[in-house]
């Protein structure tokens, strides 16, 4: 496993206005990096009571894992309960075919209330 510098690792949080924030992601969104990227997301949720777009910047994350894929998963549900629309920006093509593989492109890229889904089901 790779080592990084403390400060290579955090996310970075961005709000250039009230209901906006950007989470600037980096590294590998893992079972190691997961729980703490929920964490800083629910925190700027509760600080930003008017936050209406919360946007993950992907483009540095390098891989993401089944535990990584949950938390984006969890994530969606909160974002999408407190009717935040949930923006994963600059997405990899290797992101990209681990959310269309798994069938969470949809939903995790849908507006607040709407599944993604394309079936009934």
């Amino acid at each position: 496993m790779t080592s990084y510098p403390p400060d290579e690792r955090c996310p970075t949080v961005t709000t250039p206005d009230r209901y906006t924030a950007h989470l600037h992601l980096t590294g590998d969104l893992d079972h190691t990096t997961a729980d703490e990227l929920l964490a800083l997301a629910l925190r700027q949720m509760a600080a930003q009571p008017d936050l209406r777009a919360l946007h993950l910047n992907c483009a540095r994350v390098r891989a993401c894992d089944p535990m990584g894929l949950s938390v984006l998963l969890a994530l969606h549900r909160r974002t999408d309960a407190a009717g935040i629309h949930l923006h994963l920006d600059d997405r990899s093509p290797a992101l990209d075919r681990l959310l269309t593989v798994t069938g969470t492109l949809g939903p995790l890229t849908s507006p607040p209330g709407r599944s993604g889904s394309t079936t009934g089901c």
